[in-house]
């Protein structure tokens, strides 16, 4: 589990194919305090460190994974917004974040607001996926490549959050730009709610 509170950037240092699998290998100023079968969220995505060096990590992601986020589109160079699983004794700073990335999203807008910007995005819609809590409500939380951040302005099938100078130099989003494909994941709290009003 996680909070949506982005730790750092890690950088792509290789990627290495293996069947449908992708191995990607990273490095962060954290890395000496990793072990094996650690939880990391890779712009969102729970992955499990599986080899470690002094200075790098390596974590593998699956063809549905792939499938699904956009991992796959990762090159050597690339930061990738990175948070340990998250210490039941401190405080939940973002919201419930699973790690599971629902569906990927793509930036259609992007504007300056007096020193923070405004993001909009677009994903694909699907009514019967909207009606078992996939989607955004206004003021609701949504994570974007691993960001806790809050909806404004949601559609049927878009969405605004507003981003501040801080989140903007110390995540990813300093290289999103209109075209680029980001991961979403919906709050895990809709998705129950509506399972729940299902049996009604």
């Amino acid at each position: 589990m996680f909070s949506g509170i982005v730790e750092e950037t890690a950088r792509v240092v290789a990627i290495r194919h293996d069947q449908s699998n992708m191995h990607f290998t990273l490095t962060c100023s954290f890395v000496g305090e990793l072990k094996i079968d650690q939880s990391i969220a890779h712009n969102g995505v729970c992955l499990t460190v599986v080899e470690l060096t002094d200075n790098t990590y390596t974590v593998t992601a699956m063809l549905e994974t792939l499938q699904r986020s956009n991992l796959g589109d990762l090159k050597v160079g690339d930061l990738v917004n990175v948070e340990r699983s998250m210490l039941m004794n401190g405080r939940l700073d973002g919201h419930i974040v699973q790690g599971h990335v629902d569906e990927t999203a793509v930036c259609t807008k992007l504007e300056e607001a007096d020193g923070s910007w405004y993001y909009t995005f677009e994903y694909a819609l699907d009514r019967e996926m909207a009606r078992k809590g996939y989607m955004t409500v206004d003021k609701g939380s949504v994570t974007v490549n691993g960001v806790s951040l809050t909806v404004c302005n949601p559609t049927d099938n878009t969405f605004q959050v507003a981003i501040i100078p801080y989140t903007h130099e110390n995540t990813n989003f300093k290289d999103i730009f209109v075209g680029t494909k980001v991961n979403i994941e919906f709050d895990i709290i809709g998705k129950y709610i509506a399972r729940l009003r299902s049996f009604e």
